[in-house]
């Protein structure tokens, strides 16, 4: 997942998705890191659009409590579940990365 973090602070902040920035980042944060899986991340999303998967990823938390059947939940708390969406989101991210 640190790899992922490592990917979406490069591009939120407008710098390439490569080996160098993600391994620094993960140097910079003290995290022990495996160089065969960040140039697996950095080649698996090389041909992907991040804002878009980011935005795809924002409207499927939307729709879970839905289809769980967690409706009434849903409308108890609608103030909290818009913070939840937001974390949901970059937690699904991961999957997008592997």
């Amino acid at each position: 997942m640190e790899y992922v973090y490592a990917a979406m602070l490069l591009h939120k902040s407008g710098k390439d998705v490569d080996e160098a920035g993600v391994e620094g980042i993960l140097k910079a944060a003290g995290v022990e890191f495996d160089n065969a899986k960040v140039k697996a991340m950095v080649a698996a999303i090389k041909n992907i659009n991040i804002d878009e998967a980011i935005e795809k990823a924002a409207v499927a938390p939307a729709a879970a409590p839905a289809a769980a059947g967690k409706t009434e939940e849903a409308d108890e708390e609608p103030e909290e579940d818009a913070g939840k969406k937001e974390e949901e989101a970059a937690a699904g991210l991961g999957a997008l990365f592997g």
